[in-house]
């Protein structure tokens, strides 16, 4: 009655989310990770099974809108025909040149005598991108409204997938097409000269003048994905970014101190070991060594901080020596994850010494930077100055101060996220950005902070990615093929599970729940292979394999490693050791008090407000503990013999407090 609506469409993406929310509260009742459940309710209802949610909110604009495959391209191309705006503006843009393909096998673009003013797809000295002889008069890629500059960058290297040039009329070399004109006699016809080819970053090797424009269309299509993606892409991906700046905040720069070598080792066994295994073992199941082999590698390298960290903190045990090995190690394991994250994307076509080499070595060194930062600059600037001299004013729910540190915090997020996208990935920098504040005073103040304003929208966004962003990419015919499945299960036991279990060897009686706790894989694994599919750096067969892999490690590694953790605590009698609250519970709003060493100038006003007295006793409470505590002697033989004052301690940690 009331004529064309979009209720409907709301009413499904509502019931999408419910069913969401519904998998995340089932699974903490039966106290599992709800990443299996969230992922497996998103591929229930999503598109491809039940599609409650329309097949059309799941596609970026340029996969349902521009068609790169023609049956009849190779008479169109012998008869000088237009080819559509999408080829057409491909071959305008000069990625393929169809002289190289002059007596391949396959190619019927070999034009007999066809000279290019009368051809209306190519135009190989055009700087604009644009036909020089359409028979048609039309500017090939006008009629598709989108713009010759967005698409430039056909780099499936680029983690962002951005374009490196910024006109269609710029280089091979800086629009990620690099030319490889090589002979290749596997591919030659008999009594032809070796076929000749062109390849496309991180795509491969082309037949045909028709195969190349293809091809070239679809990278082309995926760069403007990645620059463009749908809205659920775009929300799990931006809600990924929160969660590792989230983590970064947890970092203990004190303890690492202590516990930093050992823990580094662990991290690097850690993180190689999956990388090298899973590579071999996508070689053995008869894929190449790159893009694929590496690329599944990559995926299997990082560890969950986040099941660590709620698991020891449930336990009591996070301020432990064994407890801040496992979350150093995590933490370093994730950080050699994103520089490997980084030279994946960055290897996507030929080698770059720029991007390969040089982005991550800069990356490292601003890294560095942001560590001395987080300990000597932003204490003083933050806790010393500014949120000093900010009016307190009585019975603000939400103090100034803690208003500026937020802003803040977004402001280095942002920053230090630009920074290193353009070194590879903004992800790095959101790590970087969050170790910035987690040197303030109080304690875990800074992440309370942050929490109480993002927690709820972060977890709707790390609840979309998986139930959106990643299973929406998963192909439901190749993940249920019985090849995948057995594939999956050999590479999920092997490279990311037993892997990661052995990874420590040399931690003594901890050696097993160090181990177990570098199982876990979470946002950042499954954000790896999602990318590497989405840039065709791996097959969907291939994806398939990788997603069943990591689906071992999530469900099993929190079942098994609160197991070990609890005997192992038994043993040693540590249990009710410690009262400590865990970084979990730092999560709820009331964890902490607003302000500590930072308390109202007002001291009439602090007088009136019998909430913040309250709070302060409670903080009081906490340190007290926290001093009882830390008041327990390090043995000196403990993670590498030197105790608290261990000159060993700074491997992982250049620099230190003492620094201040």
């Amino acid at each position: 009655m009331g004529g064309a609506s979009s209720y409907i469409a709301m009413l499904c993406i509502a019931g999408f989310l419910g069913g969401t929310w519904m998998a995340t509260k089932i699974s903490k009742a039966l106290g599992v990770s709800d990443i299996v459940l969230v992922i497996t309710t998103g591929v229930v209802l999503g598109p491809g099974i039940l599609g409650l949610v329309s097949e059309e909110y799941t596609e970026c604009e340029q996969t349902r809108h521009v068609k790169c495959h023609d049956p009849d391209l190779a008479m169109k191309l012998a008869k000088g025909e237009e080819i559509g705006p999408a080829l057409g503006r491909i071959a305008g843009m000069d990625y393929c040149h169809k002289g190289d393909y002059q007596g391949s096998h396959g190619s019927s673009s070999a034009s007999h005598g066809s000279s290019h003013s009368s051809s209306t797809v190519e135009s190989q000295g055009s700087s604009t991108g644009e036909s020089q002889g359409s028979s048609t008069g039309e500017s090939q890629g006008s009629s598709t409204g989108e713009s010759q500059g967005s698409s430039t960058g056909v780099s499936q290297g680029s983690s962002t997938g951005e374009s490196q040039g910024s006109s269609a009329g710029e280089s091979h070399s800086s629009l990620g097409l690099i030319a490889d004109n090589h002979t290749d006699g596997s591919h030659a016809s008999s009594g032809d000269s070796a076929g000749v080819h062109r390849r496309l970053a991180g795509g491969g090797n082309y037949h045909s003048y028709e195969e190349c424009l293809e091809k070239s269309c679809e990278a082309d299509i995926r760069t403007q994905c990645q620059l463009t993606p749908d809205v659920f892409t775009l929300i799990g991906h931006a809600g990924v970014a929160l969660m590792i700046f989230e983590s970064g905040m947890h970092f203990d720069f004190e303890k690492a101190k202590i516990v930093g070598p050992w823990a580094c080792v662990v991290a690097v066994f850690g993180t190689f070991t999956p990388l090298v295994t899973g590579s071999l073992l996508t070689m053995a199941y008869g894929y190449g060594f790159f893009p694929e082999g590496v690329s599944a590698g990559t995926a299997l390298a990082p560890t969950s901080v986040g099941i660590a960290l709620r698991l020891l903190g449930e336990a009591g045990v996070l301020q432990e020596n064994f407890g801040q090995a496992i979350i150093t190690a995590a933490f370093v394991d994730d950080i050699l994850s994103l520089i490997l994250f980084n030279v994946l994307f960055s290897l996507g076509g030929d080698f770059d010494i720029i991007s390969v080499v040089v982005y991550p070595i800069v990356g490292v060194v601003f890294m560095a930077i942001g560590m001395y930062g987080a300990m000597a600059f932003w204490p003083r600037f933050l806790d010393g100055w500014l949120l000093k001299k900010l009016p307190v004013q009585e019975g603000k729910k939400v103090p100034y101060s803690d208003e500026a540190l937020f802003l803040i915090m977004m402001i280095v997020l942002c920053v230090y996220g630009t920074i290193t996208h353009f070194l590879g990935t903004h992800l790095w920098g959101c790590f970087i950005a969050g170790m910035s504040f987690a040197c303030l005073s109080p304690p875990h103040h800074a992440h309370h902070v942050w929490s109480k304003q993002t927690k709820r929208v972060t977890s709707w966004m790390i609840r979309i990615f998986f139930a959106c962003t990643v299973a929406f990419s998963i192909p439901l015919d190749k993940l249920m093929s019985l090849d995948a499945f057995w594939k999956g299960s050999i590479m999920g036991i092997g490279p990311c599970i037993l892997t990661k279990v052995c990874c420590g060897p040399f931690m003594g009686k901890e050696k097993w729940v160090i181990g177990w706790a570098m199982v876990g894989r979470a946002e950042f694994a499954y954000l790896i292979a999602q990318m590497a599919a989405a840039a065709d750096m791996l097959s969907s067969e291939m994806f398939s394999i990788v997603i069943w892999a990591l689906l071992y490690a999530t469900i099993f590694a929190p079942f098994i490693f609160r197991m070990v953790l609890n005997r192992y605590i038994a043993a040693e009698g540590l249990a009710g050791k410690s009262d400590e609250h865990g970084h979990d519970e730092l999560d709820d709003e009331e964890a902490l008090p607003p302000q500590e060493s930072r308390p109202p100038q007002d001291e009439a006003g602090v007088a009136a407000n019998e909430d913040y007295k309250k709070r302060m006793i409670d903080l009081e409470d906490i340190k007290v503990q926290a001093l009882d505590r830390d008041a327990s002697p390090v043995s000196p033989a403990t993670y590498g013999g030197k105790g608290e004052a261990g000159e060993a301690g700074k491997c992982c940690v250049p620099f230190s407090r003492g620094m201040m």
